[in-house]
């Protein structure tokens, strides 16, 4: 694996904390940018080309996780989600605590199966009855270490299977942040004005994209995000027909047409473009969730706005799948839709 990929994958940087992630990208931005900034809400702004049309590419930072709420008198760690999380993924995994103190391990814990009655035996697991144990035997122990407040991240894990595919913590969206970078590291001379946005806050509302697509007022926006891959089993096609290797995924609607309804002429830049570059493509609908595009479309008096989606599995769960020909396609398709509408009049 690629180790600026993986050191995205393993950063930590819930929503509303994604200070380590941010200082990651402005160091890298740097190298190839011509100004980089982190903004007022926490959202990392770069910008190459000096003229021209406005491009904007966006890619999420933030990553699901939670916060630590309460702190028992036996020393148990009670905590909020922040993001959305499956419960039933919950038990007995294995958490990191970004504290004051360093990185707090911890892992997730509830009732024993063995001790459950009948009726609760039949009834999902809920996060609201779930501790974190780090180890600590009294209240007064943990908070020697830990703090109401103090960000919860799934533990890092990343690598390969298989030599064809990649795994990892946060892919949902550190892969659209590394794509992000390769793509400012391809484009050369450009004649526009290309702004290269980790946006903070996707998971939680969309508003990073929100305040930072109000600051650049782009004639043009793209949204590297992540795609539910449909290739596994008890998924039927109709509900994803997404597969990982497949291609770049372009997004036509999102949540049912409750987030971005792409613009026709977007769709058929997108799709003429990869056919002529040769770019393997899918394409999505997407009935439930959005991106950074739902809020960017609607910024000002609209922005012609596109999503190139990356097919990922087990996409919010401490580990996500996916392909690293499918990044490189994502690549290779915004590069090149990038250069068309710098060329435009």
């Amino acid at each position: 694996m690629d180790a600026l990929l993986k050191k995205l994958l393993d950063v930590s940087g819930i929503s509303g904390y994604e200070s380590e992630v941010a200082a990651l990208m402005l160091h890298e931005l740097k190298k190839t940018c011509d100004e980089v900034c982190i903004d007022s809400f926490g959202n990392v702004i770069a910008r190459k080309g000096k003229s021209g049309t406005k491009i904007m590419l966006a890619a999420h930072m933030d990553e699901i996780g939670f916060v630590v709420k309460h702190i028992s008198k036996e020393g148990f760690i009670w905590f909020v989600k922040v993001g959305g999380i499956d419960d039933r993924i919950l038990l007995g995994q294995r958490v990191v605590i970004a504290s004051k103190q360093g990185e707090i391990r911890g892992v997730i814990g509830a009732k024993p199966p063995h001790l459950l009655k009948e009726e609760e035996r039949r009834k999902l697991a809920r996060h609201e009855d779930m501790f974190i144990d780090i180890g600590c035997s009294s209240k007064e122990e943990v908070l020697r270490k830990v703090s109401i407040g103090d960000p919860i991240v799934f533990e890092p894990n990343s690598g390969d299977l298989n030599g064809r595919l990649c795994y990892g913590k946060a892919v949902d969206n550190r892969v659209g942040c590394y794509a992000l970078l390769k793509i400012m590291q391809k484009l050369k001379k450009v004649h526009a004005q290309v702004y290269a946005v980790a946006t903070a806050q996707e998971e939680v509302g969309l508003k990073g994209a929100r305040t930072s697509s109000f600051r650049i007022a782009p004639d043009f926006a793209l949204v590297l995000d992540t795609g539910v891959s449909g290739d596994t089993p008890q998924t039927a096609e109709k509900e994803s027909a997404l597969k990982l290797s497949g291609g770049v995924a372009i997004t036509v609607v999102e949540a049912g047409g409750r987030g971005l309804i792409v613009n026709g002429r977007v769709k058929d830049l997108l799709i003429e473009t990869a056919q002529r570059n040769k770019i393997k493509y899918q394409i999505d609908v997407v009935d439930g969730g959005m991106t950074d595009g739902a809020t960017i479309y609607m910024n000002r008096e609209g922005v012609l706005t596109g999503v190139l989606a990356i097919p990922t599995r087990y996409v919010h769960s401490p580990t996500g799948v996916f392909s690293a020909a499918d990044v490189e396609a994502t690549v290779d398709l915004a590069v090149k839709v990038i250069e068309r509408k710098a060329a435009e009049k």
